[in-house]
């Protein structure tokens, strides 16, 4: 099993992997050794991993396999998983993931803090930049883009990131993987703004479901979906972000392709959202600014995005407004600018692969939904996972 696990590894979605753990079809020993092997033989190429953590992945292995034999049906079985570096395996999330079954097998990079690199969204690691596993040209995405590189380049088929301003979606979408930001207060927040929320990033959309399942309850944001057709609103910009031309065209048109009218239902109103960069700045305090100034932005955010869910289910946007930058930083670009308003209001996004403009730059799109109503989400990411 362990040399079919190998050759095999990167097809092997989290739930297969749990699947044949559980059925005894295959160990989590064995899963764990085909992680170990990928990265050591991936890693040197994408820098995706800071540290990798052989003997203690081989000891939680050990431990899920005994589970498994004691009768435990473990939803993520003996699934080798990347730990966001910083976080550790003793967070919330972490702690969740290994008790559904998860293997930590190392902790993924996450950009240097630099106050003279302005909005830096790279990995870092002692090695170099982390390297985008679709073309090393590009950036990885950040904060969570070791997270993404490892699930992208097949290496683990989970990892656990956390989203900020966009620290999920963003190096979800630019290594064309799928990445889930929950509700706000779902699991504690990281930081003391409230706006840093847990969230896994997966190569496939069931186990970003299965993921979810184990961080946030089998019963939080996970019922039953809307079973009609979703009603969506469509914007390029929200009337805030400058998006490329080609990056608005592709998504949007992947949004017609992937979605039939039996699944979603577009429109695209004039949404006009307020500016959340001097709330969020203050917020994190990056930007002083008075209290009554951040709470006013903060209520005219909640109201504007209360009302358009008063019309609709979900709103689609393209997930960042310009494809990948290069190692060098975006530049003046705010690759935040479509993600971070949801921060604030607490809504749940995930961003899909949405393929690629004519000039071959990757492209996710963004869904928002009502806040508890991840089951949306999560169902349409599989509805376009089944028609990519």
């Amino acid at each position: 099993m362990a040399d079919i696990a190998t050759a095999r590894w990167a097809e092997l979605s989290a739930c297969e992997i749990a699947s044949l753990v559980r059925e005894g079809r295959g160990t989590a020993q064995a899963m764990t050794e085909a992680a170990l092997h990928a990265i050591a033989e991936r890693d040197a190429g994408v820098r995706a991993f800071t540290e990798v953590w052989a003997d203690t992945a081989r000891a939680h292995a050990a431990e899920v396999q005994a589970r498994v034999e004691a009768g435990e049906r473990l939803p993520l079985a003996g699934v080798p998983i990347g730990i966001k570096a910083g976080e550790g395996t003793g967070s919330v999330q972490s702690q969740r993931m290994i008790e559904a079954g998860c293997v930590p097998v190392g902790a993924t990079s996450v950009p240097v803090v630099s106050n003279a690199a302005g909005w830096q969204t790279w990995g870092h690691t002692d090695r170099g930049p982390t390297l985008n596993p679709l073309n090393p040209a590009w950036s990885p995405g950040g904060s969570s883009a070791g997270s993404a590189a490892a699930v992208a380049s097949g290496m683990v088929p989970l990892a656990t990131g956390s989203d900020g301003a966009g620290s999920v979606r963003i190096p979800a979408a630019w290594c064309a993987v799928y990445g889930l930001k929950p509700t706000n207060g779902t699991v504690p927040a990281r930081d003391a703004a409230g706006l840093n929320i847990a969230g896994p990033l997966a190569r496939d959309a069931q186990d970003l479901r299965a993921a979810f399942k184990a961080l946030a309850g089998a019963d939080a944001g996970t019922g039953t979906p809307v079973r009609r057709p979703l009603r969506a609103a469509w914007s390029a910009t929200l009337g805030i972000a400058d998006t490329d031309p080609e990056v608005a065209a592709r998504v949007r048109s992947f949004v017609g392709t992937a979605f039939g009218a039996d699944r979603l239902l577009v429109d695209e109103p004039d949404i006009r959202l307020p500016d959340p960069a001097p709330c969020w700045m203050a917020l994190r305090g990056h930007r002083a600014a008075p209290a009554e100034q951040v709470e006013a932005v903060r209520r005219e955010l909640h109201t504007a995005v209360d009302a358009l869910f008063g019309a609709y289910d979900v709103l689609a946007t393209p997930t960042t407004p310009h494809p990948p930058h290069g190692h060098s930083g975006p530049g003046n670009r705010m690759s935040v600018a479509l993600t971070w308003a949801f921060n604030i209001t607490g809504h749940p996004a995930v961003s899909l692969p949405a393929g690629r403009t004519p000039a071959g730059d990757v492209v996710g799109l963004q869904f928002i939904a009502r806040h508890g109503r991840e089951a949306d989400l999560l169902a349409l990411a599989e509805t376009s996972g089944r028609r990519r």
